[in-house]
């Protein structure tokens, strides 16, 4: 006579498999911890003003300030000695116009700040935003025609500042406007100067977010009149994400980017998928502000949902975690360190 029948899900199950076992003590839970954030994989923007010896709150942004290259490069120093190798460069300026003149002349703020950076901490990774929106009299991202951005005008541009960028001792570009074909025309412009070492980051998915707003005030670059939706990316998409990294990749790409990352976690996953280039994410200033915001007022635990967020974006997929809590959660982690 055959005895009963017992599925193999029963054979498993409570009470043979109990989950609570890998979870009984922090060193089992260190044991087979699947995600582990470390400060190797934190990027702190800063925002360069020129000047020096000028520092400017960003009330939106608590605890950051718009710097001066002389402070920008302090500020870079104590990221590298909390173990954070790189920072991302804004350049901010009052003076703007049509054509964005200072984001490529050789001694903006970003120009500056980055070589004061170089100087003062040769090992430290400088990224540079490579946009216009913070030098244009409008607020867009690229040269406007009879009210439209104009693709194909902008790039000449975007390239150089690029070049700028790398001229001042960058070591990685990192296009941000959204433009079709900007990589191209940046990698090609920084090959022709001599620059073939210069990495790209790419803006790959960039998305027409409402949580850039205490950016926009730090790098004083909202639009003068409409929005970006025409050249950003719908917040309702997310396949398309995937076809604009292939094709930045295409292009020559070096490293790919979601921004923002909180909100577009199943975007990094599917990005992720579908390259093996290393993928950043940007933590943006609107969902920085919000943890802050709620900290401040008592509503949560400020490190703890910090690094829970950052643990979320990097299990989704992202190698490189561009954070203003950077130079935070280096700290705490190396309190967490055995």
């Amino acid at each position: 006579m055959e005895g009963p029948t017992i599925s193999p899900t029963a054979a498993v199950g409570f009470p043979q498999v109990r989950m609570r076992r890998l979870r009984a003590g922090e060193g089992i839970r260190r044991m087979v911890r699947e995600t582990r954030l470390s400060p190797d994989r934190l990027v702190l923007p800063l925002f360069a003003i020129e000047g020096r010896d000028a520092s400017v709150p960003i009330p939106s942004l608590p605890g950051h300030s718009r710097l001066s290259p002389d402070l920008a490069a302090r500020a870079a120093a104590r990221a590298h000695d909390a173990g954070v190798p790189a920072v991302l460069v804004f350049g901010v300026t009052d003076r703007k116009d049509g054509a964005a003149s200072a984001a490529y002349e050789q001694d903006g703020p970003a120009q500056a700040a980055v070589a004061a950076i170089k100087d003062a901490v040769p090992e430290m990774v400088v990224v540079t935003d490579v946009c216009l929106c913070g030098y244009t009299d409008h607020g867009h991202c690229g040269v406007v025609v009879d009210g439209e951005v104009h693709n194909d005008l902008t790039l000449e541009l975007l390239a150089r500042t690029a070049v700028s960028h790398a001229d001042a001792g960058a070591d990685v570009v990192a296009p941000s406007d959204m433009m079709d074909g900007r990589v191209r025309a940046v990698r090609a412009a920084l090959d022709a100067e001599g620059h073939e070492g210069t990495g790209i980051l790419a803006y790959s998915a960039k998305y027409a977010s409402a949580f850039y707003g205490p950016f926009r005030e730090a790098a004083g670059s909202a639009p003068g009149f409409g929005d970006r939706r025409g050249y950003q990316m719908d917040p309702a998409n997310g396949r398309e994400a995937v076809r604009e990294t292939l094709l930045d990749a295409a292009e020559g790409a070096d490293m790919v980017m979601v921004k923002p990352a909180a909100a577009y976690l199943d975007v990094i996953a599917a990005v992720r998928a579908a390259t093996d280039l290393p993928l950043a994410a940007y933590h943006v200033s609107g969902e920085y502000a919000m943890l802050k915001a709620a900290a401040e007022r008592g509503w949560l635990d400020e490190r703890r949902a910090t690094l829970e967020t950052l643990t979320g974006i990097a299990r989704a997929g992202a190698d490189l975690l561009i954070t203003y809590a950077a130079l935070d959660a280096a700290r705490w982690l190396a309190e967490e360190a055995p």
